[in-house]
């Protein structure tokens, strides 16, 4: 008899299994077939769906949505749904890291994965030109709301909302806790707004609110993007010690960019060659947008003053990254993995504009004009250091003041406002907010206020956490811990949660010799020569990591040449040849830890300057803000001991 496959025999285990009587049979009463799911142990179903429930603009469309049954025996103690983020991307595609964080709770809680209309398998839009432009333009925009036609608005939040209300009732399911992140979290409070009563609990991770007052501007965004790299300054003591705030020290950089920008190439985390022109306006694009998070915080003050000292490679490779970073599309360009046009005709159709959408485009440009110059008058330092100019050349969708001036109007078409529901305000409900106190796309300000619209409304801030922080690409194992203790008791505990500290980088330097040197331990034989040749090594490695976690296609550039591989998942860097400084080689092997308790270890062989050859040992752990690297080996034949702040 051929053996099952474990993952095969978990689905029929389900199909079977009295868990799931009840919504397999509240599916066969709504004539809602549900069917194994492809390579994950959960049940499949698609639901036919108006497009407009009015029936004035024809279409239907299925919503695609997995249903995970309780792993243990006996009934379910609720059901947990999450909603992801964008807009444009499918749930389902995330489903690894929503059962990761849901792992604890799922012996005896479903789970619910749907993907929202227009995204994944629920009809994926897909905007032609849009899907695959290099970056956004108005003209494209205006040209995927032309395709779409007058369905345009019938994509907007509410309605996903209620496609997510009528997959419930189709199962049988009463009550849910709704995870949503970062634009998830404006489909959670639309949910909850539109369909309070089934709501147990809502959970909010990087949040943002519906409207508000000069809700268009995104006030809170330039002073975040500051009050971020403020933080993290104030929290490294090198950095801490330098006069000035930290904007002050990227300044000489912006000015030149400002007066002389230029074309200019540099390679991201990949290895892909990126063209562009250095800017001030992509200077902003780094600073604000967070792409990527970890390293535009940790290297832009350094890479700002190399940049003024002439080493522009630094900063270019930053810029380089950013690019590759806020573009949401895989390398397929496919549209079920992150729908353009999804994302498009949602940013277009829900969220305040600084004009009437109601207005034709023609009108609607002139108004936008006009409020442009009146605001920059009453406000102009809003997006300081930059001016609005420069924030209105980052890519429409970090900017957003202009990207829908020119969306079709489509006269007579009401579609449902997000922050309109049913019942005036948001419902009574425990209600959990994590926001980051170093993520400026949905600041702590912007979650604070979510929190005060619930009546039990609960925020918690991570020190040092980034966009989104209980998944598990977030830095912080402690919110997943909060979120799900809320989710099982309805209880926040947050005491000391936060993520591990940022250690900005000190400098960049294009030689050995002007990095300060390793400091000497007991048994010490080298020189102060082969102390800054260890030092530069402990940087290359340092470097590798970070590049390394930003790596999608298995393997990247060092700084100034040679090259990394990524193993095992990214435990395992292999190094060939990889130089930070452009006079020292570092190749090997770096093991990094699946904890943050466990250390890095780097295993290397060295070709520095003057034919100074030898081998290293270093480690360190990464989570201790304070760190410092071990560094044991030999060069030049002589044995080597010393330590170094972790890199």
């Amino acid at each position: 008899m051929a053996r099952i496959p474990p993952l095969v025999h978990l689905v029929l285990t389900a199909l079977l299994s009295a868990a799931t009587a009840l919504p397999v049979a509240a599916a066969r009463a709504s004539r809602l077939e549900l069917h194994p799911c492809a390579g994950v142990a959960a049940l499949c179903g698609e639901l036919p769906r108006p497009l407009d429930p009015s029936g004035r603009v024809p279409g239907r469309i299925s919503v695609h949505f997995e249903f995970y049954p309780h792993t243990g025996t006996g009934p379910a103690l609720g059901t947990l749904v999450a909603t992801e983020g964008g807009p444009g991307y499918p749930a389902t595609l995330s489903r690894a890291d929503y059962l990761e964080l849901f792992g604890p709770l799922r012996r005896r809680r479903d789970v619910i994965l749907m993907d929202n209309r227009g995204t994944g398998r629920s009809g994926a839009i897909d905007c032609g030109a849009l899907q695959v432009a290099p970056r956004w333009t108005i003209e494209g925009v205006a040209a995927c709301g032309r395709s779409l036609g007058a369905q345009a608005p019938f994509y907007g939040t509410a309605y996903a909302t209620d496609d997510l209300a009528a997959v419930l009732r189709a199962l049988g399911v009463r009550r849910i806790d709704l995870y949503g992140d970062s634009y998830g979290t404006y489909f959670a409070q639309t949910f909850a707004l539109r369909h309070p009563r089934v709501l147990r609990s809502i959970v909010l991770d990087g949040a943002y609110p519906l409207d508000g007052p000069d809700y268009a501007w995104y006030p809170n965004y330039a002073p975040a993007m500051r009050a971020k790299f403020d933080l993290a300054c104030r929290r490294s003591p090198r950095c801490a010690r330098r006069p000035g705030d930290a904007i002050t020290q990227i300044l000489p950089a912006l000015r030149a960019l400002r007066s002389a920008p230029f074309a200019a190439m540099a390679e991201d985390a990949d290895g892909r060659r990126r063209r562009f022109e250095a800017s001030a306006s992509l200077l902003a694009t780094v600073m604000f947008a967070s792409a990527p998070a970890l390293a535009t915080v940790r290297e832009t003050d350094a890479a700002a003053r190399a940049f003024s000292a002439g080493d522009q490679a630094p900063l270019l490779r930053l810029m380089a990254e950013t690019l590759s970073g806020v573009d949401s599309r895989d390398p397929s360009d496919a549209p079920a993995k992150w729908s353009a046009g999804l994302a498009a005709a949602v940013l277009c159709g829900d969220p305040p504009q600084i004009f009437d959408m109601n207005l034709p485009p023609p009108l609607r440009a002139i108004e936008r004009d006009r409020a442009v110059a009146n605001y920059a008058l009453r406000h102009p330092l809003a997006y300081v250091p930059f001016t609005i100019d420069e924030y209105r050349r980052m890519p429409l969708d970090y900017s957003f003041l202009d990207e829908c001036v020119a969306w079709p109007h489509h006269p007579g078409v009401r579609p449902i406002d997000p922050a309109h529901g049913p019942t005036p305000a948001y419902p009574d409900i425990p209600a959990l907010i994590v926001s980051g106190d170093l993520d400026d796309i949905t600041p702590v300000a912007d979650g604070a206020e979510v929190a005060r619209a619930f009546p039990h409304g609960r925020q918690v801030v991570i020190e040092n956490g980034f966009h989104v922080n209980a998944l598990p690409r977030g830095r912080s194992r402690c919110a997943a811990r909060v979120v799900r203790r809320f989710l099982r008791t309805l209880e926040v505990d947050a005491d000391a949660c936060a993520a591990p500290a940022v250690r900005l980088l000190p400098r960049f330097a294009t030689r050995a010799a002007t990095l300060s040197p390793a400091y000497p331990s007991a048994g010490n034989r080298v020189d102060t020569g082969s102390l800054r040749v260890a030092r530069a090594a402990v940087l290359t490695v340092g470097d590798v990591v970070v590049r390394a976690a930003q790596n999608t296609r298995g393997a990247g550039p060092g700084l100034r040449g040679g090259t990394f591989r990524v193993r095992a998942g990214g435990r395992r860097l292999e190094l060939d040849s990889v130089r930070w400084t452009e006079d020292v080689a570092v190749s090997g092997t770096i093991r990094v830890g699946a904890r943050p308790e466990r250390p890095i270890v780097a295993d290397i062989r060295i070709a520095g300057p003057e034919g100074l050859r030898g081998r290293l040992r270093i480690a360190w752990l990464d989570e201790p803000a304070d760190a410092r690297a071990s560094i044991v080996g030999r060069l030049g034949g002589a044995p080597v001991r010393a330590t170094t702040p972790a890199p």
